[in-house]
């Protein structure tokens, strides 16, 4: 920022407090231009320095949403990627289920079919034995 602090008094261009005759109307105009003629530089200094903070403040807000654009890009990115992870994580879950569950079934018949196996051998065990013991009497 500028040097150049503007004040009221640095601002003041004229000064009322004598009564100008015609003679001195010369020399007062002469001091009043000269006197605006600084504030002019001074405000134009200021002017030009707010300029400057208003293109630096600007470029520094187009980087950061640049930033945070990409920044949300990436993060879309790796949402999609860790979703697509878990949705194949679940497929390979299913798959085993349904593997496991095929698995548990044939274990089931297996051992239903061998309890009625097991069973008929008892069955035919003991038909054998009645079968026996009547034929030794």
């Amino acid at each position: 920022m500028s040097d150049m602090k503007l004040t009221n008094a640095k601002m003041k261009t004229f000064d009322d407090e004598e009564k100008i005759s015609a003679f001195q109307t010369a020399v007062r105009l002469t001091d009043f231009g000269e006197k605006q003629n600084e504030a002019n530089i001074m405000l134009a200094s200021n002017v030009n320095d707010l300029i400057k903070r208003v293109c630096y403040l600007e470029d520094e807000h187009l980087q950061i949403t640049e930033t945070l654009h990409r920044l949300a890009e990436k993060q879309v990115e790796t949402i999609k990627k860790i979703t697509d992870e878990h949705a194949e994580a679940m497929k390979a879950i299913t798959a085993e289920l349904k593997a496991l569950k095929a698995e548990v079934d044939r274990v089931r018949l297996t051992s239903k079919l061998n309890t009625s196996a097991i069973d008929r051998i008892n069955n035919a065990i003991s038909i054998a034995e009645k079968s026996s013991i009547s034929d030794n009497k």
